[in-house]
């Protein structure tokens, strides 16, 4: 182990939680709250319903009538393994709900609604999984969005993780917005919302149970708002995607392979914050392939470029927004980065993951 590196506290990553009745006789998952009785229930009624509610879910039918406004309808659906389940700036209940309200935002939709199904481990202390539906329901009051249905399974001990989430959305593309992986054109301009790699690299230090000299916290965060404030710049943006799993580097190949175009970074433009840049080149990882959960990447016409960088700079999420690049006719669904000292070397995507488990 690097001699700047230190083994974690045993102290919680979240606040306290309190109990609400009767659960508190139960601290832990037991198999009957899946079974569909009484137990399953209280869960319902004491922890998700509380924790959740609104008009819909609180009819607690079978299934959800939803009244949607005019508009194109988006859809998207992701699965939520991380572990460990809670993490500095987050957890899964966090990341369950802003994944999926991303990936609706990076179709130009306005999310508005989102289904959660849990598989819960038996044994999970119930302060935990009252932790993570906490951090669920504050995420989707940020996010603007409704969990209007959901469902519980447990399994038995040893057969999961913990918790394991599966989430949902649905939201609304309004008239005139055409964004997706095929748009992007020759002379468009790259821009990137914020630092690279803060999320696998939290999750990396907790996991390993490494702390460094400042602290790493994840970047989860929904990205809704900046993407409404983006499209008041002009809904003429080619392209968004946020660059998760594979990082920057992956998202970027994949469009460039789906446009049929080059694309082009300034190395020495890439935000990367610098404990995030230690614990890389502690690790050997390059902060181009780490995960993030709350940054986004734009490719939009260059007229726009300054203005839309403007308004990502002026929303609390796009702080450290930065153009770091361009897309080229050279070289053809690939991505090129070109260094400090004027080389250039190709990014490739990568065969697997850096980082299993990250989202």
């Amino acid at each position: 182990m690097p001699s700047n590196v230190r083994p974690l506290a045993d102290a919680p990553l979240s606040g306290t939680w309190s109990c609400p009745l009767p659960l508190r006789d139960y601290p832990t998952i037991v198999i009957g709250h899946g079974g569909g009785g009484q137990l399953g229930n209280e869960l319902v009624e004491h922890l998700f319903k509380p924790a959740f509610s609104n008009d819909a879910l609180d009819r607690m039918a079978d299934s959800t009538v939803l009244a949607l406004p005019p508009g194109r309808i988006a859809y998207s659906t992701d699965s939520f393994v991380v572990r460990p389940l809670e993490f500095p700036g987050g957890s899964i209940g966090a990341l369950a709900v802003n994944g999926t309200v991303n990936d609706l935002a990076m179709s130009g939709a306005r999310p508005l609604y989102l289904s959660a199904g849990f598989i819960l481990e038996e044994g999970l202390p119930m302060a935990v999984l009252g932790r993570i539906v906490t951090d669920m329901a504050a995420a989707a009051r940020e996010a603007g969005v409704r969990i209007v249905t959901g469902d519980t399974k447990v399994v038995e001990r040893g057969h999961g993780d913990g918790c394991y989430i599966n989430t949902s959305g649905l939201g609304v593309i309004a008239d005139g917005i055409d964004i997706a992986p095929q748009r992007a054109e020759v002379g468009d301009v790259v821009l990137v919302s914020g630092t690279i790699g803060d999320h696998g690299m939290a999750i990396m230090s907790v996991r390993e149970g490494l702390e460094f000299d400042t602290t790493i916290v994840s970047d989860c965060a929904s990205l809704a708002s900046l993407v409404a404030d983006m499209l008041a710049v002009t809904p003429d943006i080619h392209v968004l995607r946020d660059p998760t799993r594979g990082g920057l580097a992956s998202s970027l190949n994949e469009i460039a392979a789906a446009s049929g175009v080059g694309i082009v970074i300034r190395e020495s433009a890439l935000p990367v914050l610098p404990q995030v840049a230690s614990a890389c080149e502690i690790l050997g990882m390059d902060p181009v392939f780490v995960a993030n959960e709350g940054k986004l990447l734009a490719i939009v016409p260059p007229q726009h470029a300054m203005d839309m960088l403007a308004a990502m700079r002026a929303h609390p999420r796009g702080a450290n927004a930065a153009i770091i690049g361009e897309v080229t006719a050279s070289h053809p669904g690939m991505l090129v980065a070109r260094t400090a000292i004027g080389a250039q070397r190709v990014i490739a995507m990568q065969l697997g993951e850096q980082l299993p488990r990250i989202c």
